[in-house]
């Protein structure tokens, strides 16, 4: 498939770039991919905090994860709605209500599917919307570098609490903007799908919460029978089935199944549903790594991922100036074959791991691959759709990202904190053999205690 080929309808005329339309391309260019920042700032900049949010609120592991797995199911359930919305009412109009809202904490669902679909309709086929794409996924790379950084400065020296703050002054700005520089999409006929939002988002929102649920604790119990798990994974199988049914006979639905008919484009969202798994469990296990075992402050945790995010910007623009010669296909299979050697070399992580040797390496790696991944994806998801439906096409890619990302964090938490359990009750089990074959046995250890923090930071460097 050829990744050159134009949108069926909505792209911009090709006078649109002459004489003083190439200044307010550039402009319009700015204001989506500082809205894209805001949005992978919000999750970067809370993922450098979760250590100290977690000894603030006395979370367990598995009660962190829901830090950011909250924010990513509702963000990731309400994708849908929020493209459609900009569909239907006007794209620049619902990306601007979305920033304000955003910048009061909601509104994310609103921004993302809207920037990446008026990049598809403002920016003509070929180099310019290839460029378009590369700012914009290098943005993605430059918005965790900053969240990281940012992050690590307002923990260390102000308060983690700070962090939920940043995107204010961002949000208001941009949305102050966004008319001068923005062209308005027209109003679609049709109207809102509520009950597959209602069902699509719940359905979701209690897949994650059971698999969170279940995950084995530190002292070793089990909870994949609890009645609130098996309640809320039953619930979620309902939901998501009434959804697939809502969706299939609805004359508007929220998902129109005619944009999953292109196989190439169900390919792209399932591969992005598939990285986002790795994604999210890198930010996350790689945080609580550095600060747990390494001891790393904020700041040097946030400094120290700083390569990661770096090379996915660099990647990007690269692969933006490529894909047109090479195609889609060979840069996301190159893509792909790299980030899974990457993933390869995280496994070998241990308690003697060190950030240059141990780390730096396997963050290089899988960073390349995902910045491979990211610009010929978005351009295989948005190529041959429909004007009317390029605000769902895009909020299907957002949507795998966030909530493949959600339901991955749900699943290695539980596999990893089950492993974390484990190793704990060997080094307690080794203790207590030794310091009995010496005379001097240990005294009960009582159910639900706290686990010793040598011991559990070897058990999570060893997960």
């Amino acid at each position: 498939m050829s990744t050159a080929q134009s949108l069926a309808e909505g792209a911009t005329p090709p006078d649109a770039t002459a004489g003083g339309g190439q200044r307010r391309l550039g402009l319009a260019l700015l204001v989506i991919a500082t809205a894209q920042l805001m949005v992978v700032l919000d999750a970067a900049i809370v993922n450098v905090a979760l250590p100290h949010i977690q000894r603030a609120l006395g979370f367990t592991g598995s009660g962190l994860e829901w830090v950011v797995t909250a924010y990513a199911v509702t963000f990731g359930g309400l994708l849908l709605l929020g493209g459609r919305s900009g569909d239907l009412l006007g794209r620049r109009r619902i990306f601007i209500a979305g920033l304000l809202l955003f910048s009061a904490g909601v509104g994310g669902a609103m921004v993302a599917p809207t920037a990446l679909a008026l990049i598809a309709t403002t920016f003509p086929e070929g180099a310019p919307r290839n460029r378009a794409l590369g700012v914009y996924a290098a943005m993605s790379g430059g918005g965790a570098a900053v969240g990281l950084v940012a992050g690590g400065l307002l923990t260390s020296y102000l308060s983690w609490r700070w962090t939920l703050f940043v995107n204010v002054p961002i949000g208001i700005a941009v949305a102050a903007l966004a008319p001068y520089v923005l062209p308005e999409s027209s109003r679609q006929r049709g109207r809102f799908d509520l009950p597959g939002a209602v069902t699509g988002t719940g359905g979701v929102a209690l897949l994650v919460y059971g698999l969170s649920n279940a995950s084995t604790d530190q002292s070793g119990v089990s909870h994949w029978g609890d009645t609130k798990v098996i309640v809320s994974l039953v619930a979620a199988a309902v939901l998501l089935a009434a959804f697939a049914l809502i969706e299939w006979r609805s004359r508007h639905p929220l998902m129109p199944l005619r944009v999953l008919a292109d196989r190439n484009r169900s390919g792209a969202y399932l591969t992005m549903l598939a990285l986002a798994t790795a994604m999210f469990g890198i930010f996350f296990f790689l945080t609580i790594f550095l600060q747990n075992v390494l001891g790393y402050s904020p700041l040097k945790a946030g400094l120290a991922a700083l390569p990661f995010a770096a090379v996915i910007v660099v990647m990007s623009g690269i692969v933006s100036q490529l894909v047109a010669r090479t195609g889609a296909r060979p840069l996301m299979l190159a893509g792909g074959a790299v980030t899974a050697g990457g993933m390869y070399w995280f496994s070998h992580i241990s308690e003697h791991t060190t950030y240059a040797s141990g780390l730096l390496g396997p963050m290089l790696v899988t960073s390349a691959g995902l910045g491979m991944l990211f610009v010929p994806l978005s351009l295989v998801a948005l190529t041959r759709v429909r004007g009317e439906d390029s605000g769902v096409a895009s909020s299907l890619l957002n949507t795998g990202q966030q909530v493949g990302g959600a339901i991955g964090l749900a699943v290695l938490g539980t596999v990893t904190w089950t492993a974390v359990s484990n190793s704990v009750k060997h080094q307690v089990s080794q203790a207590a053999a030794a310091a009995a074959r010496a005379g001097h046995p240990l005294p009960a250890v009582k159910a639900g205690g706290t686990t010793p923090p040598a011991v559990l930071h070897q058990a999570l460097a060893v997960a």
